[in-house]
């Protein structure tokens, strides 16, 4: 099972947390009008092997978003920040 360690409540189960995506993809503006900007930012991920930074928010306690920098190969996380905290 993952454990994730919130900054405000302590080590969790994943259980306690929902996924949020991809942290390193920047959303384009609001207002942009190119189709293919918003097809790759909605729909074309990497699958990447090793560090990846991800969006988890703790649903079940604080209702914090946090910046998870987490090893998909062997899910051991490097480090956790409030999203507010870090740029995408």
């Amino acid at each position: 099972m993952l454990r994730i360690e919130c900054p405000c409540c302590g080590p969790r189960d994943h259980d306690e947390f929902r996924y949020g995506g991809d942290a390193s993809v920047t959303r384009p503006a609001y207002d942009d009008p190119d189709f293919e900007a918003w097809y790759r930012y909605v729909f074309v991920r990497e699958n990447p092997a090793g560090l990846h930074r991800e969006y988890w928010q703790h649903v079940v306690g604080c209702r914090q978003w946090l910046v998870v920098e987490r090893d998909t190969r062997s899910h051991t996380i490097a480090s956790i920040r409030f999203a507010r905290e870090t740029r995408a």
